[in-house]
């Protein structure tokens, strides 16, 4: 039985990806069901074993598994998630699920670009190992998780302390990374530390006529001023356009609650941040700085995280990590031009890094509109498949690392 050609296995990428894309794994209370079937019916074409594990009901870790020759030496982890953020179906030109394609070969569905692209590129880049007869040295482990965009819990952050998590035996990760609208591609080796945080101002009550001291007002304006006069001064870094998005501290106001009427002065007003720490902060010292603004600002202030992740070393860059010069030394002989730098948002590479095993945040997107939670997300069809013959170089030279 002959192999099939280079158009087939192209079409057959596309039709996987296009199927992926219509199941509505879409927050919040994912259904996974649909993910499931789908990787199971995947992992059964390539031959290959599929284990789910679960953190928590109805919340599976999908882990397609490759063993390589020497299955004693530390596994490659390549890592996506099977989740993806809400729609606002009347803001799309195309129907969110429906994985269409226009005559410019564009495939609109959410999840296109974060990040169901690069689980099946995954998939498809060892289908043609497969038929190719190529073995590597290291395990390859696939895993397709739950919740990355509500936090990893329960998901990754939870699976990387486990003892199924353990026996993988995993020595280096890939996940996502961003599409890039240049030549270049991006790739992340570390990520600022995300800092949710509840300020709250309790205050003297009355009538909304009366000027009484004390007020919740009052102190909710001065918390408010010192973060918004800190996130000025971060945003001016800005400026100088060898500063990237990811080295700086971003700080925004994203809720605030409190009150009852118009005449009547609350006991309490809340603000929240949103918070992404630099790599290069103190976390101990700027959380004594916010305690200081909270005692600045009156009596009785407190302050609660919602989430608070923890200080955490970037993946090394340098012949110390024999992966990153493998991946970069395939990526040279293609010319694929590496944008490298700290990713601004969070991902599952957190929580991988956290345990001590280095992390690299890459989709390999180029020429390509930043889309990731927007309306209308899109990929093109060459972009998707050329990130096919990407992986085809960098997962053969990580697993023989």
């Amino acid at each position: 039985m002959s192999l099939p050609t280079r158009t087939q296995l192209d079409a057959t990428a596309v039709e996987n990806f296009r199927e992926y894309l219509r199941i509505p794994s879409v927050h919040p209370d994912v259904e996974y069901d649909g993910c499931v079937t789908f990787l199971r019916k995947q992992a059964k074409s390539l031959d290959l074993p599929l284990r789910i594990y679960h953190v928590a009901p109805g919340k599976p870790v999908v882990v397609i598994t490759w063993e390589g020759t020497a299955p004693e030496e530390p596994a490659i982890l390549l890592n996506s998630h099977m989740d993806v953020v809400p729609v606002f179906p009347n803001d799309w030109t195309h129907p969110p699920f429906g994985a269409e394609m226009d005559e410019k070969e564009n495939i609109y569905a959410r999840g296109s670009q974060d990040m169901k692209c690069v689980g099946i590129q995954y998939l498809e880049a060892i289908r043609r190992f497969k038929l190719e007869k190529k073995r590597f040295k290291r395990t390859i482990h696939v895993s397709f998780v739950p919740e990355e965009e509500v936090g990893g819990t329960p998901g990754m952050k939870e699976f990387v302390h486990t003892k199924d998590f353990k026996s993988l035996n995993v020595g280096f990760s890939l996940d996502e990374g961003a599409a890039s609208p240049t030549e270049n591609f991006y790739l992340f080796y570390g990520e600022r530390s995300i800092w949710h945080v509840w300020i709250t101002c309790p205050g003297t009550p009355g009538h909304g006529s009366i000027m009484f001291d004390n007020t919740a007002g009052e102190k909710i304006k001065h918390i408010i001023d010192r973060f918004m006069n800190f996130r000025a001064k971060e945003k001016a870094k800005l400026e100088d356009p060898k500063v990237k998005l990811g080295d700086v501290t971003s700080i925004n106001l994203t809720q605030l609650r409190g009150g009852v009427q118009m005449n009547v002065l609350p006991d309490n007003v809340s603000v929240a941040f949103d918070i992404r720490l630099a790599t290069t902060v103190n976390h101990k010292e700027f959380e004594e700085t916010i305690r200081g603004w909270c005692k600045e600002a009156g009596e009785g202030v407190s302050l609660k995280f919602e989430q608070k992740n923890n200080q955490i070393e970037n993946t090394k860059l340098d012949n110390s990590n024999p992966f990153w010069t493998a991946l970069k030394k395939a990526c040279d002989s293609i010319n694929v031009n590496l944008e490298t730098g700290i990713f601004p948002g969070g991902t599952d590479s957190r929580f991988v890094r956290l345990v001590g095993i280095p992390a690299i945040g890459f989709s390999p997107m180029n020429n390509t509109p930043i889309l990731l939670h927007c309306n209308d997300e899109f990929l093109n069809k060459d972009i998707f498949l050329r990130g096919i013959e990407i992986y085809q170089k960098i997962i053969p030279a990580v697993a023989s690392a």
